[in-house]
């Protein structure tokens, strides 16, 4: 989907993190030829059971079908897998402790580890009741920013500011003699949507609360957002992909009157100090996997890294507790928590996570379900393939072919999904457009079928019903139209 583009809000992108190689014209038109949407269906595409490229790996039928490393690392780099693998899975611990690299953890926290809410590397979970935690998920908040909260360097940027007090993002766990945040409530409403053929599907539909509040009300204009750790697979593939193949997709003005007008997240680089496009995070708010990891280990487990150096994590001058608290910031360690070295096996572990080749691509119905998807016009926003810089240095992720099936821009995604918290150029209504490969097999490795930023959808159809504001057309498509048809698109998205 091509578009004039608003030069001032990305011309001047860059991608400091990766060592490019530019395309050659060659290249460019082979990759043309390669990407471009099918027009029959009677058979699967080349390579399009290899979802990673040449890093995808054979799909298991077990939980850790998303924990495998990518299959085009040489040894040496799966050493590094592994030992960043050990980092993401390590369960921290108070300061002080015997071991300098376990401790440090909170004092206010989300989780003990990266695993506990990427469990198997997959999808984060809902309460399950009243009385289970909200390990896996939390609320983010923020209030209406000021001049002050802007960044000049992006247009169209939407100021905001941590609340005062609870910060960026509430932990409903504390380190003993300290009061957690909040405690996560969570109340559903059923819906009844009718479905050609006489089906009927129930949604659920959400109310959050901040409950048992522990440092007293939130700001006025406080706005909440819910989040469910999402799975970790293919990130550098997804890092990989030339920003400008992303850009030649948005289509901020709908110029081609499609009603689809995806729109970059440009946000401001902590590591790089230049804007830079979004990728990461339901909104698209982080620009690499090494930021979204720094952030992840301040705010889910209160953890110091050079990005985010403060040892108390995000306690704020109104929780004197929590800043009085020891912390784990050693000198062996540069006063991190986590170092420079730490950091970047995390990060490398995130980027080579591994994409299970697709399932079924053969069966009829799968075949069938991948025309009904391309027709209602999924595929517009759900773009499935795209190849990978050349990139030196970076064998796993370069020049690959892969099939994402998102185009990593944001969507208004109507009233029914809307969170009402802007996240740089993010409105309260939009979101990126979720990776959909291995969602088929989300069951599998995490024992539910939640899906969503925040798991109301409890099946893939529930998840296409939610869809609204650009997507409301393809949405009312997937209602009406024949049911077996409809059964086809979704054993084609059970396949990915």
């Amino acid at each position: 989907m091509a578009a004039d583009i608003d030069a001032p809000a990305w011309a001047d992108l860059t991608e400091p993190h990766l060592a490019i190689v530019p395309r050659t014209p060659e290249e460019a038109a082979r990759i043309a030829a390669v990407t471009a949407p099918p027009t029959e269906f009677f058979a699967p595409q080349r390579f399009e059971e290899n979802s990673g490229g040449a890093a995808t790996v054979r799909a298991r039928d077990n939980a850790d079908a998303f924990s495998q490393p990518s299959a085009n690392l040489g040894f040496d780099d799966q050493l590094l897998f592994r030992v960043g693998n050990g980092l993401f899975r390590r369960v921290w611990v108070s300061a002080p402790s015997s071991t300098i690299a376990s401790d440090g953890l909170g004092p206010l926290y989300n989780a003990r580890s990266c695993q506990r809410c990427h469990l198997k590397d997959g999808r984060g979970h809902t309460p399950d009741g009243p009385d289970d935690n909200a390990v896996s998920m939390f609320l983010r908040v923020s209030v209406p920013g000021t001049e002050a909260d802007a960044v000049a360097e992006i247009a169209d940027y939407i100021a905001t500011a941590p609340d005062p007090v609870y910060g960026s993002q509430l932990q409903d766990f504390a380190l003993p003699g300290i009061a957690p945040e909040y405690r996560l409530s969570v109340a559903y409403e059923e819906i009844e949507v009718p479905l050609s053929g006489g089906e009927l599907a129930l949604l659920r539909r959400p109310t959050y609360t901040a409950a048992d509040l522990g440092y007293g009300p939130l700001a006025e204009g406080a706005m909440l957002s819910p989040r469910v750790a999402p799975q970790m697979i293919g990130l550098g593939l997804l890092e990989a992909i030339p920003q400008d193949d992303i850009l030649a997709r948005a289509d901020p003005d709908d110029a081609d009157g499609d009603g689809i007008s995806g729109r970059p997240n440009i946000v401001m680089s902590l590591e790089y100090g230049v804007p830079m496009l979004g990728r990461f995070g339901h909104k698209a708010g982080m620009p690499t996997i090494r930021e979204q990891s720094a952030a992840a280990f301040a705010g889910d487990i209160g953890i110091a890294t050079p990005l985010h150096p403060a040892v108390a994590g995000e306690c704020t001058a109104a929780q004197a507790d929590c800043l009085a608290a020891p912390g784990g910031g050693d000198p062996e360690q540069g006063g991190f928590e986590v170092d420079d070295e730490g950091l970047d096996l995390v990060t490398f572990y995130s980027r080579n996570l591994a994409v299970p080749a697709r399932r079924d691509v053969n069966d009829p119905e799968v075949l069938r379900g991948k025309a009904v998807f391309h027709a209602t016009g999924c595929s517009v926003c759900h773009a499935p393939a795209f190849v990978t810089h050349r990139l030196e240095g970076d064998p796993a992720q370069s020049f690959q072919l892969i099939w994402p099936y998102t185009d990593l821009l944001l969507h208004d995604m109507g009233e029914g999904l809307a969170d009402d918290r802007p996240e740089a150029r993010a409105t309260g209504r939009e979101w990126r457009t979720a990776p959909l490969w291995g969602i088929g097999l989300t069951g599998t490795v995490s024992g539910h079928t939640e899906f969503l930023h925040d798991g109301r959808a409890r099946s893939l159809l529930e998840a296409v019903l939610w869809h609204g504001g650009e997507a409301e057309t393809q949405r009312d498509a997937v209602v009406a139209m024949d049911p077996g048809d409809r059964a086809a698109l979704l054993r084609f998205l059970e396949s990915l």
